[in-house]
């Protein structure tokens, strides 16, 4: 077994100077780089430097606080640049707008940036609690793309209950699906896992129901973008067709986050944004293609699944049926505007 190391941490802000890991070097090399600037910041969530809703949201407030540190006399103009680069993820919204807020309202927003930080990490923390539990009875899970500490500062949401049901001594096997184009479970999820001793396999995306369907799957867990009132989900291109085949074999289908991730503005999933991304990640560099030159390409980053194939969305506040999400939401939006 590969020895265990704590969760890593995907970012960091100190004295002017944001540390990202530079994901895209993983896993072969681990590299840090130093953002001071807000373009420098926009960059990097825009080329999947940073990546994963939460910490695109983080790394998105205190893109914010770079532009004050910078002289940027207009907080919605510096909002509008970092709220180009992504449209799926919600979270980016939600973390750029607290910093946004504070600035405008003459608050600190060294403060704000450091504030929204801490509740997302302290949230992923609590998703982990709350999550470990309904893998004791279900060790051989299955997961998407990157839901781990790497797409949320630390922690992560999808495997945090994974990771402290291991913490508690369960054995636990985690299917880990390559994740085309990008390959972010070969990449990402499996060196995270490996780092902390935690069993698994990556398989090819559509061996995924092989698997299910040979009884070597008990529960499937994945992160999110954006979660709508209803329940419906945009997650990572392929989480749909998991989905689907999990439901056909009698699978119990979870999705993790933290509430930074839920869009109760949006009734449903038919218009969450889907972001296209750029040819080339899916054609492969000039020198190696896969794909024939004249070949059209179409290139989705994600997919919306429909609510009715979720067993329940893992909370920082408990596991909820997505037939109780709206009230849910209802109550805390209340409770916010009484507070």
């Amino acid at each position: 077994m590969a020895r265990s190391l704590p969760p890593v941490r995907a970012l960091e802000y100190r004295h002017g100077t944001l540390r990202v890991l530079d994901q895209r070097a993983l896993p072969g090399r681990v590299v840090w780089l130093r953002l001071r600037r807000l373009a420098d910041v926009a960059q990097a969530i825009r080329t999947l430097t940073v990546r994963g809703a939460p910490a695109i949201g983080v790394a998105g407030a205190y893109g914010m606080l770079l532009a004050f540190r910078e002289g940027c006399r207009d907080p919605q103009r510096a909002a509008r640049t970092l709220l180009a680069t992504r449209p799926t993820a919600v979270d980016l919204s939600v973390g750029v707008e607290a910093v946004r807020a504070a600035w405008a309202a003459g608050e600190d927003p060294e403060a704000a940036a450091e504030a929204y930080r801490h509740r997302v990490v302290e949230e992923c923390h609590r998703i982990g609690r709350v999550g470990a539990p309904l893998f004791e009875r279900r060790p051989r899970v299955l997961t998407h793309c990157n839901a781990g500490a790497l797409a949320t500062v630390e922690w992560g949401t999808a495997l945090a209950p994974l990771r402290v049901a291991h913490q508690q001594g369960h054995r636990l096997f985690v299917w880990v699906d390559e994740t085309r184009p990008l390959l972010q479970g070969a990449r990402l999820t499996a060196w995270e896992l490996g780092r902390e001793g935690i069993a698994h396999a990556v398989i090819t995306d559509n061996a995924a129901g092989h698997f299910m369907r040979s009884g070597e799957v008990d529960a499937v867990i994945v992160g999110a973008d954006r979660i709508a009132r209803n329940g419906d989900f945009a997650n990572k291109i392929g989480t749909y067709e998991k989905a689907v085949v999990a439901h056909e074999n009698g699978i119990p289908f979870y999705v993790a986050a933290p509430w930074s991730t839920f869009d109760a503005g949006r009734a449903d999933g038919r218009r969450i944004p889907v972001e296209e991304r750029d040819r080339e990640e899916l054609a492969g560099p000039r020198t190696r293609r896969t794909v024939p030159r004249n070949s059209p390409v179409r290139n989705p980053a994600f997919d919306v699944t429909p609510a009715r194939y979720v067993r329940g969305f893992v909370t920082p506040d408990g596991v909820i049926p997505p037939g109780r999400l709206p009230g849910w939401l209802a109550r805390r939006a209340a409770a916010q505007k009484s507070g």
